[in-house]
């Protein structure tokens, strides 16, 4: 209505209610079974998963970032740490159109998350008994397009596998 009256459409607008950590563990392999440091530091592995989930309140939405962080010896590749870490984000999102919804949740929202999982991460494994690891920034548009090309690449295999 606001457009045929000559104005501007409402800007999007996303704001975030609460954050927390909704899951996280952290083993130090090392130090269970007596290793010594690693010759040339770890190889470390970092994979990311998101989530996101409507709220029962208007306009409201869950994110969560999910990450499993493990450390292996380069050589031999024994276990050194393992941490799993699920951050979620309590978001209100407005004036967003539904098309570009899914996008937003799961682009900008962990972003913004983005910076307290990192510091989460860095004292974790710092009070765990390892130099803190600071992870490299994460590129939530990158990881969403390989999703997106992920699932259509699965979903023309079934096409060719029901043919």
């Amino acid at each position: 209505m606001a457009e045929e009256n000559g104005a501007a459409p409402a800007q999007p607008r996303m704001q975030v209610l609460a954050q927390f950590i909704k899951d996280m563990s952290f083993e130090n392999v090392a130090a269970q079974k007596g290793l010594t440091d690693p010759e040339g530091g770890p190889d470390i592995q970092v994979q990311v998963n998101l989530d996101a989930k409507k709220r029962t309140a208007e306009n409201q939405y869950d994110v969560t970032v999910k990450l499993e962080v493990s450390a292996k010896t380069k050589e031999g590749g024994a276990p050194i740490f393992l941490m799993e870490l699920e951050y979620t984000g309590v978001f209100l999102v407005e004036n967003v159109p539904d098309e570009q919804l899914h996008p937003f949740l799961m682009i900008e929202c962990p972003r913004m998350l983005f910076p307290f999982l990192r510091r989460i991460v860095s004292d974790v494994t710092r009070d765990g008994g390892f130099p803190p690891l600071n992870l490299e920034n994460i590129d939530f548009l990158a990881l969403y397009r390989n999703e997106l090309a992920r699932r259509a690449q699965a979903e023309a295999a079934g096409k060719k596998a029901d043919a």
